[in-house]
């Protein structure tokens, strides 16, 4: 099952695939040829459907020269850092100094 959140996400990826390709002025057999999937998989992928696989998406965006587009997925993980940050635990005194003896 899939969530309404997640669906709309995908479609709007789906979405923004196709306007990539068409910017680019490529159809669809020249994109699902250079990706090596067939055209029906492309256009599932731009439909946004579940039930693709991230390699094949990761493909389609290598032909399209957007591969480096997947790195920026969780990079910016600010909810995690303020989770982090708020289980270091902080002492509230210095260490005792060893003596000299």
């Amino acid at each position: 099952m899939i969530l309404p959140n997640i669906k709309r996400i995908l479609t709007e990826l789906g979405e923004n695939i196709k306007l990539a390709r068409l910017r680019r002025k490529l159809s669809m057999e020249q994109v699902s040829e250079r990706a090596g999937i067939s055209r029906p998989t492309l256009s599932a992928i731009e439909k946004g459907e579940p039930n693709v696989g991230m390699g094949l998406y990761s493909q389609v965006l290598f032909v399209l020269g957007l591969a480096d587009d997947l790195l920026k997925i969780a990079a910016d993980d600010e909810l995690g850092r303020k989770l982090q940050d708020a289980n270091l635990i902080t002492k509230k005194r210095a260490p005792k100094r060893k003596s000299e003896n």
